[in-house]
């Protein structure tokens, strides 16, 4: 089996595409149906990306296959079934997909897991995003042993990369960024309580971030019951697929100074023209807390949230300008850190494709041991019932030997002339040696 990828993703396919190929409710069906055409699939689908890792057969193109472009007939199919699945024309989505395999497909898996092919370069939610979708592929059929011991493979890889660089060290978005603070602010984020002032796309942004970390409570102050809902409910499947508990509370924008007191964090990005935030209401909500700290952020432009209030004890306040500075200078951070990551993908996936080798060899060395086994036991069966029709037992194990011998001598002669078409003398000399030295080992 080798890897293959096929797909579109943020820098090859507009939006209006990608949404014509991505995922949602029919993932199962459609893992299903790949599965009968590859050795192990996992389908990718985020609002970046829509990519098919494949495990396909390990061939080499016959004379009578072409290669349309740098896509191979098998990879085609692939792409074919795709847009056939999706009720496209390949040729409209031809133009924009890519495809690779081998080296490159597995380079490329990796630097996607690690965030490097990331429209927010080193991002840390892809990973498990991917994991998410080896998940799904594995509960409907679709991972094999092989492709689901290569996933594991990636998996390590990746985390790798996010260990040993700092190419997702540093926050790049204002949702990462609160995310970040909050854990530098409070020594446990899972017994915090997060409010959102106002649902809208900024502060969802922010909330699935902050969410991630493990929050146990979220409490949804907007104006609008019915766009809060709909947030509650997002946030509230993350939490169901991640298997951790969350509770999501919603309450009119009218009720923001009383549920402030219960508030750890707090994001406010409403576009209102008044800030709904000023110092006494904050005052009051620490007296409240017993001065426990907040981290308060404030998105909205005008501001949310009174400036005063950064001055008061115990408050973190945070402006959208502030983040930004944050977000600029470790933006910087990141790229000079992302070469060396680079330079380490490049490393670990050798180093995949060696256990990989490893792995195939394994499996070769016990289909021949097994050719042997069933070799010998047919010419031992043979050989045995020569005997108890009273034939020679001597004439009958001359043969028996010489029957042997012609087993094992068939395969390593192939090998010999093999590795003599295709490899240099020193090749063929160590290959050649080792086979004659194993058996003068006595016996």
């Amino acid at each position: 089996m080798k890897l293959a990828v096929i797909g579109v993703n943020h820098k090859t396919a507009p939006v209006s595409l990608r949404e014509r190929l991505s995922f949602g409710l029919d993932m199962p069906e459609a893992i299903q149906a790949l599965s009968g055409l590859t050795r192990g699939c996992t389908i990718v689908s985020t609002c970046n990306r829509s990519e098919l890792y494949v495990g396909i057969e390990d061939e080499s193109l016959g004379d009578d296959e072409q290669v349309d472009g740098v896509i191979s007939p098998k990879l085609r199919a692939i792409g074919e079934w795709l847009a056939q699945f999706k009720g496209v024309s390949f040729d409209d989505i031809a133009p924009y997909l890519y495809a690779y395999e081998d080296s490159r497909a597995l380079n490329h898996w990796l630097r996607v897991a690690a965030g490097l092919d990331s429209m927010i370069l080193g991002e840390p939610q892809i990973l498990g995003q991917i994991r998410q979708a080896v998940a799904t592929s594995r509960e409907h059929g679709g991972v094999s042993s092989e492709f689901g011991w290569l996933t594991q493979q990636v998996f390590a890889a990746a985390r790798t990369v996010r260990r040993d660089t700092k190419v997702g060290a540093q926050a790049v978005t204002l949702g990462f960024a609160t995310a970040k603070l909050a854990t530098q602010i409070f020594d446990d984020p899972r017994e915090l309580t997060f409010l959102l002032v106002a649902a809208g796309e900024m502060n969802r942004l922010v909330a699935h971030n902050v969410a991630a970390l493990g929050i146990k409570r979220i409490i949804i102050c907007n104006r609008s019951a019915e766009r809060a809902q709909a947030l509650s409910d997002e946030l509230v499947k993350m939490a169901d697929q991640a298997a951790r508990p969350l509770q999501v509370d919603i309450v009119p924008l009218a009720e923001l100074s009383m549920v402030l007191p219960e508030a750890d964090i707090v994001s406010s990005c409403s576009g209102s023209m008044q800030a709904l935030i000023d110092a006494d209401m904050v005052k009051k909500a620490l007296k409240q807390r017993r001065h426990q700290p907040m981290l308060l952020v404030d998105l909205a432009v005008p501001r949310d949230i009174e400036p005063a209030v950064g001055q008061l004890d115990d408050i973190y306040l945070y402006s959208v300008d502030d983040l930004q500075h944050v977000i600029a200078g470790n933006l910087a951070e990141r790229k000079q850190a992302a070469v060396e990551a680079e330079l380490l993908v490049g490393q670990l996936v050798l180093d995949i494709e060696a256990r990989m080798q490893t792995q195939r060899a394994r499996a070769y060395i016990r289909d021949y041991r097994q050719m042997a086994q069933r070799r010998s036991q047919q010419l031992l069966d043979a050989a045995m019932a020569r005997i108890d029709q009273g034939e020679d037992a001597k004439v009958v194990l001359a043969e028996f030997a010489h029957g042997m011998s012609q087993t094992l001598m068939h395969s390593p002669s192939r090998l010999i002339r093999q590795a003599a078409k295709v490899y240099d003398a020193d090749t063929l000399d160590a290959i050649s040696q080792e086979l004659i030295h194993s058996h003068r080992k006595p016996i």
